[in-house]
């Protein structure tokens, strides 16, 4: 593993086509409160998690109005405003009443209004990556997805992009404007988006996957996954990083933490290089897990 710790290792994706940034980014949804709700338990260290980002190589964020609400957006623009060499993405689409409590709503004046609103706390004037954090079953897709290209040739967004969605959901959004980015759950032990990352590599869409550490049964002590890390002087999670990042080259891991120490661990994935032996079996591994525990 390269010395050195920087998301540069990591490689570029140019989101769009047009936009270029370091693959292994940062997810600000655990700068938040406990359920993703209020204030982080630790602010000054949350603010330090962010500020550290730049000096890492990290130069993609990846955030939502939902979070918190609001608090993450206003914690980013807080640490990094005015975002020199940065790309902040956010999403919207989804509402919030409590903790944990997650309810889309997809009508075209309320995801308007979510981009308007991150704007303003993001301190922009134009978002380089909004995405639909999810396509709501109550209102026709067409029309949030009409609504999303609107707003695009207006300015306000650069780039849009979609999450938690199936390859017609690309398709039909494509109808409307160019999908850069689709944002789906996706690890070494969950493949349910195995035919979506498919499909965007094929298309060039970068593929954020979202809870990119997990491992499941595959940490436990003795396994194959734990053999390497421990042959590689490393933890579990950073060999997983380092296999997702491997599995496709569309793929903009962005694990999130609120620990500057953590933080560093999950940057130091990048410059882990997995053998083509280490990689196969663990994907192998990673497939028997997924259809083990979703009955196939």
């Amino acid at each position: 593993m390269n010395s050195a710790i920087s998301a540069t290792s990591s490689g570029l994706f140019e989101v769009g086509g047009d936009l270029p940034v370091h693959r292994l980014g940062f997810g600000a949804m655990r700068i938040t409160g406990k359920g993703i709700w209020g204030e982080p338990a630790n602010r000054p260290e949350a603010l330090r998690t962010l500020e550290a980002l730049p000096g890492l190589g990290v130069n993609f964020i990846d955030t939502a109005d939902s979070y918190g609400p609001y608090v993450s957006e206003d914690l980013i623009r807080e640490a990094l405003h005015p975002y020199t060499g940065i790309v902040v993405a956010t999403k919207g689409g989804l509402t919030r009443h409590g903790p944990d409590i997650w309810a889309p709503l997809g009508r075209p004046e309320y995801l308007r209004q979510c981009v308007l609103m991150s704007l303003r706390r993001l301190g922009l004037e134009r978002i380089d990556l909004w995405q639909l954090h999810r396509v709501d079953a109550k209102v026709p897709r067409d029309e949030q997805f009409d609504c999303i290209a609107q707003m695009q040739k207006e300015g306000l967004i650069r780039h849009a992009g979609l999450s938690e969605v199936s390859v017609d959901d690309i398709q039909a959004a494509s109808a409307h404007f160019k999908v850069a980015t689709v944002q789906n759950r996706y690890n070494l032990i969950d493949r349910s988006s195995e035919a979506v990352l498919d499909y965007c590599e094929q298309q060039g869409i970068g593929f954020i996957p979202w809870h990119p550490l997990a491992a499941g049964a595959l940490a436990k002590s003795g396994s194959l996954l734990d053999g390497i890390a421990k042959k590689r002087g490393v933890s579990a999670s950073q060999v997983a990083l380092a296999w997702v990042l491997r599995r496709s080259p569309v793929i903009l891991p962005i694990p999130g933490t609120s620990s500057v120490a953590h933080l560093r661990e999950n940057i130091s994935a990048a410059g882990l290089a997995l053998s083509d032996g280490e990689f196969a079996a663990l994907d192998a591994e990673g497939k028997q897990e997924f259809e083990r525990t979703h009955g196939a």
